[in-house]
């Protein structure tokens, strides 16, 4: 059984934001508070320990009174090498056996998400569990920057995607495929068909 305890969880808000004009995402006004701090009320609950992924405005994050990590993988100030980057920056700064990955831009991810992704981890003993949802024809889509990385002492996962960035690539589901991983179903009757739903616009942030 995997616990609370045995989880960290880090909060990716490092990217370029390309289609929200450039600006830093994290840090834009979604019902009146920062879209990181919905992030840090949902995932805060579900890990023993939180840090925030950021390459922008660090000491404006610092402000939300967790750890800021800047990407361990940038070559330079205008290097975004995208979620991977985070995922690798909170591989290599995780001190439990597990470390579970959300980005900023998700307002209403399950509150129970780690404890689902923990659970079908433990019992398939996989390395990544990986949430997904349906869309609106009722087809399960990968949410693929909802992840659950067993870190362990060796730090396989880590070893790997340090190599699989610096070979060029950067889709999760290509470097996720190359490890034993489990997907897990969010379809509950119960569940929120649009729990998983993203900003990716200034405009959606007022709709």
């Amino acid at each position: 059984m995997i616990k609370k305890s045995d989880i960290s969880g880090i909060i990716l808000a490092g990217g370029r934001a390309s289609r929200m004009g450039g600006v830093d995402k994290g840090l834009q006004l979604f019902k009146g508070a920062p879209l990181v701090a919905n992030a840090i009320a949902r995932l805060q609950q579900q890990v023993a320990h939180l840090n925030i992924s950021a390459n922008r405005n660090v000491d404006t994050y610092k402000t939300f009174g967790l750890p800021v990590l800047t990407d361990v993988a940038r070559l330079d100030a205008d290097d975004f090498q995208g979620p991977l980057a985070g995922f690798l920056t909170g591989l290599e700064n995780c001190t439990t056996p597990y470390l579970m990955t959300a980005p900023c831009d998700t307002p209403y991810f399950p509150m129970d998400v780690a404890q689902r992704l923990a659970s079908a981890l433990f019992e398939t003993e996989a390395d990544i569990a990986m949430a997904c949802s349906p869309d609106e024809t009722g087809k399960l889509c990968n949410q693929p920057v909802f992840c659950l990385l067993k870190c362990g002492k060796k730090r396989e996962l880590a070893d790997s995607l340090r190599q699989f960035l610096a070979q060029g690539g950067r889709k999760i589901g290509a470097w996720t495929a190359l490890h034993k991983q489990v997907k897990v179903s969010f379809n509950l009757p119960l569940d929120d068909p649009q729990a998983f739903a993203n900003l990716n616009t200034l405009a959606e942030l007022h709709t």
